[in-house]
């Protein structure tokens, strides 16, 4: 709030907008704002390269440190930025900072929010390694004008980044943390409410900004459902398989009677699939819906609530 006060080009009203969504966010009080807003207001594409560089760098060399794995190992580069991609591109400094080998399959995503484009794993060479990094930059999307929609993302995002390391190299199987089993992705570009959902555009007084739909938690939900959907079949033990479709039957056969209420669709218990649930902390009311829908517990939620505490809504504080 002190950074949106000293910007002064806020009306009051929307000063106390901003500070509502704040209060009730859910957030913590040590997240990151970039250095060259709360410095000097700055801006410019060198403020921007340095905030990004620091951020991808800097889980970059953690990550390398921690694996053990050397830069000129890397066989594939994948960086996801939705709306900063300057010339060279994000990709092009990693390459260049560490100094990957010149056959590395190298690609910069731009414009997909969340979305880390995981299918980039099935090109990983044999024996070989893929970095994949999520960022974005909050230098220059800062919005200074007084939409609504547009507000939000001023208190929703803040400085970071994610490095992580894939590999289809049988000798890191038992040194490896997690093992990819599934990959499921949703594309609902084709429906206007879900590519209208968040939105880069101008401003009546033409500042541009990152407009959030009021569709946008639905169009989420509806995308969450059908992935849910797909999923279940692959993961959920034949007990919960048998109930789902029983109850899909029983749903028919009331709904072609119509003499009789509906049954409510059956919920499948995902916890006898997972231990754990890393769902992307986007929001505390996502969260609070989630939690419901899911009928998860309060235990099961925390790793994603005290994600959204410490890192707020970022494009790596999960996996999306």
């Amino acid at each position: 709030m002190k950074l949106s006060v000293a910007y002064g080009k806020f009306t009051e009203e929307s000063l106390n907008f901003q500070r509502k969504i704040l209060e009730r966010s859910g957030y913590g009080q040590r997240t990151y704002v970039a250095t060259a807003l709360l410095e000097k207001s700055d801006q410019s594409m060198a403020a921007a390269r340095e905030e990004t560089e620091a951020a991808m760098f800097g889980a970059i060399d953690d990550l390398l440190d921690k694996s053990r794995v050397e830069a000129r190992e890397i066989g594939v580069l994948v960086v996801n930025s939705s709306t900063f991609n300057p010339t060279p591109s994000l990709s092009a400094a990693i390459v260049n900072r560490y100094k990957l080998r010149g056959n590395v399959s190298s690609f910069n995503l731009g414009g997909m929010s969340f979305d880390v484009n995981i299918m980039f794993v099935k090109q990983v060479h044999s024996h070989s390694y893929a970095l994949i990094v999520s960022t974005e930059n909050t230098t220059r999307n800062w919005y200074g004008g007084n939409n609504r929609s547009m507000l939000v993302t001023n208190c929703l995002f803040r400085v970071g980044a994610s490095a992580v390391l894939l590999t289809n190299r049988p000798s890191d199987r038992r040194r490896a943390k997690y093992q990819l089993c599934h990959v499921l992705r949703t594309n609902r570009a084709s429906d206007d409410r879900c590519y209208r959902s968040v939105f880069q555009q101008e401003d009546e007084q033409n500042i541009v900004g990152v407009s959030l739909s009021r569709d946008l938690t639905a169009v989420a939900g509806e995308v969450l459902k059908e992935n849910i959907t797909k999923l279940g079949p692959l993961v959920l033990p034949l007990s919960e398989k048998l109930q789902f479709l029983a109850n899909l039957i029983a749903r028919k056969v009331s709904a072609a009677g119509a003499k009789t209420a509906v049954k409510k669709p059956y919920v499948p218990d995902f916890k006898l699939a997972f231990e754990h649930f890393c769902i992307h902390a986007g929001g505390r009311g996502v969260l609070d819906q989630l939690e419901e829908s899911l009928n998860l517990t309060e235990r099961l939620m925390e790793p994603s609530r005290m994600t959204l505490y410490r890192l707020i809504n970022t494009p790596f504080n999960t996996l999306s």
